[in-house]
């Protein structure tokens, strides 16, 4: 990492926003003069003031918010678990056999969509693919999920949209314990241990989560159409206030995942490492019998052998000071970093990204009616890459590079009524990325750019509200993860040839009402992206990450409606339509989402809790995303370029056998529908004989049954 003196600016911001001699707050509340005195207090936060008064608030814009009880409802032990029935996302599961997964906001690809952790980008390019399914839920209290380009000051990249994870404040002593076991080896075991002060100036959490679940082959033929997955996560969080006025958030967290897909273990597999071992160039070109990805596997392990081990870093420091004045000032500083160790069918990938993060944020109250936010901030990041099957071929060159952003915010948002806001907020932005192996190019990308954006939200009366939102944001392409497995030939390599950042405009709207037990949002929302990343090739056949010279679009509507039928029960449902230009839709790897129906409720009684999620996802036309393959290596015996449609459902009962233990079980995917028993295999063969695992269009993995117990106690 290249020098950048930390402890200097640690240094410097603690001890000048530092004032000891100021007192905790105390608000007393007295009874009248002629009866007894009694005396109520109240202590609050320093944060928690300072939120209840708006003052460190982005944004007016929509968002959607998920607690700890919807993680629980749905079973969530992943962020992917928790957002796959989210409104306006989808989940994409790129592979079939490393089983990496993206999160799409308002259509746009899962490196549109950019994940901060309490307010934090802590996520880099290259954990954005492989990262998010070891993202532990333990130990998170909200998510909040904000659409659009420029949707958070400190996150211009987010051309898609911001998922923002906040940590659960702890309030009371108290141990948390669920542990579930399931169907195909799906375990999961979470703690958090939390302790408070008795005047409420600390508080600290632990956490730890395991999760792991077996590989899945739904036809049976010796390769896993969804991998072997072990995740362990560890986090302490803490908080103290020192004064009335200043306040200091800690957060460290620790994560290891292994992924394992292709030759199933038990089956064609002996073991992780036996298959790894297996490694031998000289194996026969024939994987299954008679040519047929459909029949029985005849190939060694290692020829459809995906392993990626991963082991990553946080650590994030949070100071607040209030000036005791209309201004407050917030620093926040974090590191992540993050290793990738990989086997891809006989290629070997090894990475190492790390990023660091700083941002100074000023707040001023200005008037009744402006509230100023201003700061800067800069991200600076280096990830090296390596491969030694790569190495020895002269197209060969790593995807190592350098990105820097350095970045000035400024934000006034104006509250004339009660019913209209508006905030105008611009980011001034300094951009440069380097692929530093480019014998090509000298700095690919080196930029200055201007990103502003509009939220507006105006109440029409007691029942209807509108809420608008315009915006810029730009994003670097700088992975060739993010467009393909680009890495995966070792007799042609891969090249970059890319030199802009791409940049997008959104228009979000959003129009609610709310009467009586009727909740209802319809919302819409339009992004266009120019400099579109996409994987090529050249004369010679070789990978070449480059960007399209064509806008590509897409345009997203939504209506969701929430009844509550009586006091025990709520039903909600929601309808999406996601529409792609031709030039976005030729540069999906993954053919995505068009059209879905959600249909979700919860029954909530004394000592039971029930709750479920139908989805039904529409029939697509694969032809339009470039879909072409063949079940057989003399490219005969083509696939369906049809995708049918097909209902998921999810569902979890809850039993409270006592105040601290609660009993449950469930499934995911109930009816158990998969692509490769009931449609067709991922694994294709192309027109020349070439072997892919990308044809996919349905679930992966079949029904999961699980059981388990919650315990709640307070210490």
């Amino acid at each position: 990492m290249r020098n950048i003196n930390l402890e200097f600016i640690i240094f410097f911001s603690f001890f000048s926003f530092l004032n000891p001699s100021l007192a905790q707050e105390l608000i007393i509340k007295r009874a009248p003069q002629e009866a007894e005195v009694i005396e109520s207090i109240t202590v609050f936060g320093v944060r928690d003031r300072l939120y209840k008064k708006g003052e460190l608030k982005d944004s007016i814009a929509k968002t959607e918010l998920l607690n700890s009880q919807d993680f629980k409802d749905k079973q969530s032990s992943s962020l992917t678990d928790a957002l796959k029935a989210a409104v306006g996302i989808r989940v994409s599961n790129e592979c079939s056999l490393c089983g990496a997964k993206r999160v799409m906001i308002n259509g746009l690809k899962g490196e549109h969509t950019n994940v901060l952790i309490d307010g934090i980008p802590l996520h880099t390019m290259i954990s954005g693919f492989y990262g998010l399914d070891a993202v532990a839920m333990a130990g998170v209290g909200t998510i909040e999920i904000a659409r659009g380009a420029g949707a958070s000051l400190t996150a211009p990249e987010a051309i898609g949209g911001v998922v923002n994870l906040v940590s659960q404040i702890p309030t009371k002593n108290q141990l948390e314990l669920d542990i579930g076991l399931g169907e195909f080896g799906y375990k999961k075991s979470a703690m958090m241990l939390t302790g408070v002060t008795d005047s409420g100036e600390s508080q600290i959490s632990l956490v730890y989560q395991f999760d792991e679940r077996d590989q899945f082959d739904g036809d049976k033929n010796g390769v896993s159409e969804s991998p072997f997955l072990s995740n362990n996560s560890f986090t302490i969080t803490g908080s103290h206030d020192f004064n009335y006025a200043t306040n200091i958030r800690l957060r460290l967290n620790n994560s290891e995942s292994v992924v394992f897909g292709g030759p199933v273990l038990g089956d064609t597999a002996k073991s992780i490492k036996h298959s790894l071992d297996s490694f031998n160039s000289s194996d026969t070109e024939e994987l299954f019998l008679e040519g047929n990805v459909n029949n029985r596997y005849i190939g060694s392990p290692w020829q459809t052998l995906e392993w990626v081990s991963t082991k990553r870093s946080e650590a994030l420091m949070s100071l607040l000071h209030d000036f005791q004045s209309p201004l407050n000032v917030n620093f926040s500083l974090a590191n992540a970093t993050h290793q990738q160790n990989s086997f891809y069918e006989g290629i070997d990938y090894y990475a190492d990204d790390e990023m660091t993060y700083m941002d100074i944020r000023f707040n001023y109250d200005v008037s009744d009616e402006h509230f100023f936010t201003f700061g800067f901030d800069g991200r600076f990041e280096d990830m090296r890459s390596r491969s030694e099957a790569l190495i020895v071929n002269a197209n060969y060159m790593s995807d190592s590079f350098d990105y820097d952003v350095k970045g000035f915010y400024i934000q006034d948002s104006w509250t004339p009524t009660d019913d209209f806001s508006l905030d105008l907020a611009v980011r001034f932005d300094r951009v440069t990325a380097d692929f530093i192996d480019s014998i090509d190019h000298g700095t690919e990308i080196k930029q200055a750019l201007i990103s502003p954006r509009i939220d507006m939200r105006l109440s029409h009366n007691d029942d209807w509200q509108s809420r608008l939102s315009i915006g810029n944001g730009y994003r670097a392409p700088l992975s060739f993860f993010e467009s393909d497995h680009g890495i995966l030939d070792a007799n042609k390599g891969y090249k970059v040839d890319v030199s802009e950042v791409e940049r997008s405009i959104s228009y979000n709207y959003s129009i609610n009402y709310s009467i009586d037990k009727i909740i209802s949002t319809f919302s819409f929302a339009f992004t266009e992206v120019e400099n579109l990343a996409a994987l090529s090739s050249s004369n010679d056949g070789v990978p070449v990450l480059t960007q399209l010279l064509d806008k590509a679009s897409v345009n997203t509507a939504d209506w969701i409606i929430n009844y509550q039928w009586n006091e025990a029960m709520n039903i909600g449902f929601s309808a999406e339509i996601f529409n792609y230009n031709s030039i976005f839709r030729k540069s999906f790897a993954i053919a995505p989402i068009e059209k879905r129906l959600s249909l979700n409720g919860l029954w909530v009684n004394k000592k039971w809790r029930l709750s479920g999620n139908l989805d039904w996802i529409g029939a697509r036309d694969l032809i339009d995303y470039g879909y072409s393959g063949f079940n057989k290596n003399d490219a005969s015996d083509r696939k369906s370029l049809k995708a049918p449609n097909f209902i998921n459902i999810d569902l979890k009962i809850a039993y409270q056998l006592n105040s601290d233990l609660q009993l449950y079980l469930g499934a995911f995917n109930l009816l158990g529908y998969n692509q490769a028993d009931d449609e067709t295999s991922p694994l294709l063969y192309d027109a020349d004989g070439g072997y892919n695992v990308t044809y996919i269009f349905a679930p992966m993995r079949g029904r999961t049954a699980y059981l388990g117990f919650d315990l709640d106690l307070d210490l």
